[in-house]
């Protein structure tokens, strides 16, 4: 009898690594130069993918006291997975997992996990308490391959089946980690064992759901043929098995089972291109528990199950690669998928932006990314251009008293004067806005090399990649269609590395501005395939312009974050009024204004008239005026809808 309410749906117990990819595909392992970094383990997994499709989940796991460990736990809690059980081991280090994608049947991976943090829990581990707090409990085979593993594993499942909870096993063989291959054939799937067979078995009567592959259920049934193995299984517990067939989708069996097994309960596969099967049977896991948690008909449990499965087979990586809900939802609505499934725009853009780190209802960001505004003003005072980079650190220290901390506070650097105030702003909590356009280029160009795909590579991934451009929808065809192309060739580039993408649109500068005009240049750049996570705008104090700014956003991406409006060295009284022009539209989330702000402040420091004391504090009043002014506007325009 269940003892109460469960407050989670799911816990996952076991394997927590670091998985580095290798970016290079089509090769041997020994040839991938570079890697990318995920969270990995298959419960790991597993407890994400859960996250995303809108389960309530739990992960009982250990990481080292590491860089990497550090980054599991923050990544978890940004995908919404519950961290109570995951514990920092002082001892040891985070495990790791190298993989390659060499071609669709051949995945190369070496497992570092000999005294690594996961492969160290124990019955210590697991929290009674919490065990029961979830209505099911998932644990892996991989997990039982050494005595405190197994012991936690049980212990862990004892208590939610005395509790009332559903178990549910994994089979998740890999017979390296039992010491049945070398250490380099990770990708080994099968090796029959009865020592394996016989401690897999242990758990059988405890589970009320197995998942498996043909191979898995072998091993776990001791029988290389899939009916009798089946059948032995069925023999020990009366768990309903579920038995994936890759592209043929998968088989359910509530009860006993036929002598073919394709009469059990079918789940069709998707035809989609196969890239690289790491990571889908947990995605595969993860879209079943969604609908089997939820009491959906085992039908629709195996659609969600193999529609998981066939959107990560055509991504790199496995917890990244895994749908959201939502995402889930347009892949089964879609009447046309292309077979390369990475090429459908529409759906890549979506699992961008359902998978994004944060939500913002405000962002107020002090911009300080300009550079020859900067140089002008060092030649006019004669100042040392050499002193600049320090005081655009000093605006990073007047933001964070004025922020306090809060997340909803910003900053844009640039690179070349504000890359000692980018490191430094890695150890805060604040949005990071960075400049990749020649400052006042039209056409457009960056400021790099051509390839800016492989300038955005050397970017932390929270920065957020700023380009301005000084576009007018009066500019002639050649410059117009020359600057969206440097667009759209910065949005490929951005989605390829995982950084968020702000456009900024100048239009003032040349051409008239009328009050459908900045949403018809809105709706043009979604017209080419634009979708930006930002806009930043320039002021306008006409409502209706903003209105049908915000129609354009909501009717082609309503997944935008939203618009930013920036200050175009404006005095503050006219900053404060545009303010009062956008308060009751929710796609304005808040400003990152500028000179403004530094200009004269910095005229002052460069000038030496001031000390740095006095900068920060002068930068810190004059930011925290403007945030002050953006907080009433909103807070009336809140209280004004409460009247309402």
């Amino acid at each position: 009898m269940t003892s109460s309410t469960p407050d989670l749906d799911l816990i996952t117990i076991g394997r927590s690594s670091i998985d580095l990819y290798g970016e290079q595909t089509g090769g041997r392992l020994e040839d991938m130069r570079s890697f990318a970094k995920y969270v990995g383990g298959s419960p790991t997994n597993t407890a994400v993918g859960a996250a995303r499709l809108g389960l309530s989940a739990g992960l009982l796991t250990r990481v080292g006291a590491d860089h990497f460990g550090r980054f599991i736990k923050e990544q978890l809690e940004r995908e919404g997975v519950d961290t109570t059980g995951v514990i920092t081991d002082q001892d040891r280090l985070t495990s790791l997992v190298f993989l390659g994608v060499k071609d669709p049947d051949t995945f190369p991976l070496i497992f570092y996990r000999e005294n690594c943090a996961d492969s160290a829990m124990n019955e210590s581990d697991v929290d009674e308490d919490w065990i029961r707090s979830a209505a099911s409990v998932l644990v892996n085979g991989t997990h039982l391959s050494q005595p405190h593993l197994f012991n936690a594993s049980m212990k862990a499942c004892q208590i939610a089946k005395a509790a009332g909870r559903k178990v549910i096993f994994d089979i998740d063989y890999r017979p390296v980690l039992w010491g049945l291959t070398s250490r380099d054939m990770g990708e080994n799937r099968f090796v029959e064992s009865r020592q394996v067979t016989s401690k897999l078995q242990e758990i059988l009567p405890l589970c009320d759901l197995i998942v498996g592959t043909e191979e898995e259920f072998h091993i776990l049934g001791g029988d290389t043929d899939t009916f009798d193995a089946l059948q032995c299984v069925r023999a020990k517990s009366d768990a309903l098995l579920v038995c994936k067939r890759g592209p043929d989708g998968c088989v359910v069996f509530p009860g006993p089972i036929p002598q073919n097994i394709d009469q059990g309960i079918s789940g069709p596969g998707f035809e989609v291109e196969v890239f690289n099967v790491l990571g889908a049977g947990d995605s595969f896991m993860s879209g079943f528990l969604r609908g089997w948690l939820r009491d959906e008909p085992l039908e629709k449990c195996c659609e969600f199950a193999n529609a998981c499965g066939a959107i990560v087979v055509s991504r790199h990586g496995c917890a990244p690669a895994i749908p959201t809900w939502e995402e889930l939802q347009s892949f089964l609505s879609a009447r046309d998928r292309p077979f390369r499934l990475r090429d459908d725009e529409q759906l890549e853009h979506l699992h961008a932006a359902t998978t994004r780190a944060s939500q913002y209802d405000q962002l107020t960001v002090l911009a300080v990314d300009h550079r020859s505004q900067l140089e002008d003003m060092c030649e006019k005072l004669g100042a040392d251009i050499s002193r600049v980079p320090e005081f655009k650190s000093l605006v990073l220290k007047a933001v964070d008293r004025v922020a306090g901390g809060a997340s909803s506070f910003g900053v844009l650097l640039d690179g070349r004067f504000g890359m000692r105030a980018l490191e430094a702003a890695a150890d805060h909590p604040y949005w990071i806005g960075r400049p990749i356009e020649f400052p006042g280029s039209r056409p457009l160009r960056f400021e790099c090399s051509p390839d800016v795909g492989s300038e955005l590579a050397t970017w932390p991934s929270n920065h957020v990649v700023k380009c301005l451009v000084f576009y007018h929808p009066q500019d002639d065809e050649a410059l117009r269609e020359r600057q969206e192309q440097q667009l759209l060739t910065l949005q490929d580039a951005c989605r390829k590395t995982g950084h968020e993408f702000l456009l900024e649109v100048i239009l003032s500068k040349h051409g008239d501005v009328g009050e459908a005009t900045v949403a018809e240049v809105l709706q043009r750049m979604y017209d080419i395939g634009l979708k930006p996570d930002w806009w930043k705008l320039e002021p306008d104090a006409r409502a209706q312009s903003w209105r049908q700014v915000e129609a354009v956003i909501e009717r082609n991406d309503p997944h935008c974050r939203g618009v930013v409006l920036l200050g175009l060295a404006a005095p503050e009284d006219e900053i404060v009024k545009s303010f009062e022009a956008v308060g009751e539209f929710d796609t304005v989330k808040g400003f990152a204004v500028g000179r403004t702000i530094f200009a004269d402040v910095a005229e002052q420091w460069l000038d030496q008239k001031i000390d740095d004391e006095g900068a920060i504090e002068r930068l810190a009043s004059k930011f925290g005026a403007l945030v002050d002014a953006w907080n009433q506007v909103k807070l009336g325009q809140k209280a004004l809808e409460e009247v309402v």
